[in-house]
């Protein structure tokens, strides 16, 4: 059922050596591969095949969803809408993530629209990672959408990736947290040659006590481009806090814009940026440990990116 290719962007993208244990939904190639359901975690195919609905009761503890998305047909961009819907005290992880398998000239790609709807005092942390390989010149676009509702009480922990090869993506994401409810998005993307990222997140605060905190790490290396824009906005009592930073090799160009909205009196909102090189202490301390300049140099992005 799965070839070696799937298995190395499974392997990639999901961290899986074969099928995981629990609920999964494997999409290959426009198609879906394999899926399996638990007695908490429901999944049925959304629509015309174009994406799935995980259902998953409440208070489900301690339980996991895998759906990846493999591609390696040439000319196919792959369109995607993904619900969740996360029963009222649950916790649970859900892993996603799409790679691209490049074999010859023509171009391949995936859009992924994900909405998530927390229940009430849920607890989700997703992960999702992006990677594209091959020895095909094609051109290898990624282009995710992440909508989330969070109710009272609930927390979403989200760690978005891009490991390498993606030739274009173009990344948006919109949260909206209801009263005490908590959010901490982690990006981070690297880019290479002349590839292009854009990032565009919008985080609402509307309920009183509620907290988000969203970090971006961007490493633009060759003739890359990377964009990255943030709005947070408080419509309550609330706190919120944007953290981005980028590291420029070669050629490299930024563009980073965060953007706070206080519509409330008492809503605590700060940011913090920077755009820069790799410090030269830094390499130089690495050296002198018997490292070389390109080992040193990969060893910082890895703890940077981390």
């Amino acid at each position: 059922m799965l070839n070696a290719i799937d298995r190395e962007l499974l392997k990639t993208v999901a961290d899986l050596e074969d099928l995981p244990k629990g609920a999964y939904n494997i999409r290959k190639d426009g198609k879906l591969l394999t899926r399996a359901t638990t007695a908490n975690i429901d999944i049925e195919t959304y629509g015309d095949g174009k994406g799935i609905i995980v259902k998953i009761k409440p208070h489900t503890v301690n339980e996991s969803v895998h759906i990846p998305v493999i591609l390696s047909q040439a000319g196919l961009f792959d369109v995607v809408y993904n619900r969740f819907e996360i029963g009222e005290g649950s916790d649970v992880t859900i892993i996603a993530g799409c790679g691209i398998h490049c074999g010859g000239p023509d171009p391949e790609g995936h859009a992924g629209i994900h909405e998530f709807i927390v229940g009430k005092n849920a607890k989700v942390k997703y992960v999702e990672k992006h990677f594209a390989t091959g020895p095909g010149k094609g051109k290898r676009t990624l282009n995710p959408g992440t909508k989330v509702f969070l109710a009272e009480g609930a927390q979403v922990e989200m760690e978005l990736t891009q490991i390498g090869g993606v030739d274009e993506a173009h990344r948006k994401n919109e949260l909206i947290l209801g009263p005490s409810s908590m959010a901490l998005v982690t990006e981070r993307v690297m880019t290479e040659g002349e590839q292009i990222a854009e990032s565009r997140n919008t985080i609402i605060l509307e309920g009183a006590k509620s907290r988000a905190n969203m970090v971006a790490r961007s490493v633009i290396k060759g003739d890359s481009v990377q964009n990255f824009y943030a709005v947070m906005e408080a419509q309550a009592p609330a706190f919120g806090h944007i953290e981005c930073d980028a590291i420029i090799m070669d050629r490299g160009r930024n563009e980073t814009i965060p953007s706070l909205k206080a519509l409330h009196p008492e809503a605590e909102l700060s940011h913090e940026a920077s755009i820069g090189k790799i410090a030269g202490d830094q390499l130089t301390k690495l050296m002198s440990l018997g490292l070389t300049f390109d080992e040193a140099v990969a060893k910082i992005i890895q703890g940077f990116l981390r």
